[in-house]
Order: structure tokens, then sequence, then C-alpha cells
């Protein structure tokens, strides 16, 4: 009998939110399903679309800018829990970069390898506007970059 309930707490849950929230959340919904299909692709035909290699946009942001982004990342990280598809560092960086696109916002798409503890290698991905990480910035400090691009926009 709880399930119904739980299932109405979720809609209630998701109606609580401003209109514009629901907004981002459903454009997010489609860019991380999109995301998705482009961490399937080869990398090396998906690469040209990130920006320019080895380069960083500025950390410079203007305070509108920087509360867009924050708003995106708030979009994605309460989506990305409740969809079917796996949502990963790489998916959700692909997102982000492409809902900043959108907004002509520039950003900076980093990807990083360490060695775990098995003596493996193990790869993480994760995105920045201005001085603000949108995806996967709590374990970037154990990752060496070996790879940036940076979308700009004039």
């Amino acid at each position: 009998m709880a399930q119904p309930f739980a299932k109405l707490s979720k809609v209630a849950k998701l109606r609580s939110y401003p209109a514009s929230m629901r907004k981002l959340m459903l454009e997010a919904l489609f860019y991380l399903a999109w995301g998705r299909i482009m961490k399937m692709r080869p990398f090396a035909k998906v690469s040209p679309s990130l920006g320019d290699y080895m380069q960083e946009t500025s950390y410079e942001s203007d305070r509108d800018a920087h509360r867009e982004a924050v708003q995106i990342s708030k979009a994605l990280h309460l989506v990305s829990p409740h969809v079917f598809w796996e949502t990963e560092c790489l998916v959700m960086a692909f997102a982000a970069m492409k809902m900043l696109e959108r907004r002509k916002l520039p950003s900076t798409l980093y990807l990083g390898m360490r060695r775990d503890a098995k003596g493996s290698n193990a790869a993480h991905a994760w995105l920045r506007s201005g001085r603000f990480y949108l995806t996967g910035a709590k374990e970037i400090e154990q990752y060496t970059v070996v790879g940036r691009f940076a979308k700009q926009f004039n």
C-alpha cells in the first residue's frame, strides 16, 4: 500500500520545484540521454565537437553566468539518479557542456586518469565553467589531467 504514496510523494516533490527548475530538469533529461549516446560513439568522432584540445577557458565569469551554471548542475544532479541509463562522469560532463553551450557560456571539459588500489587505470571526467565545477568535482584531486577541451564563445 505504501508504494502508490511513494510515487505520489515524488510527483509532489517535482511539483514543489519552480517552473523554471522543472523546465531545466526536462532539458537535463534530454541532454543526459544525448550524453549517453555520445559516450557510446568512438571518442575520435566525438572529440572535434568538444572544443579546443588542451586549452582552458577563463576562470572568470559574471554573476549571472555563475548562477546559470549552478542551476544547470543542480538540475543534472536531481535528474541523473532517476534515469534508467548510465549517467557516470563523462555522460554528466557531456550533458552539462551542451546545456552551457545552448546559453553561449564557456566551459572546459577535463579528462583524468589514475591508478586504483588494484593497480588498474581509472578514468574520470569533470566540467568547469568559470570557477564553478558543474560535474565530477569531488574526485578531481585524485586524477592527473590527460586531456582538456575548451568550449568558448565570442
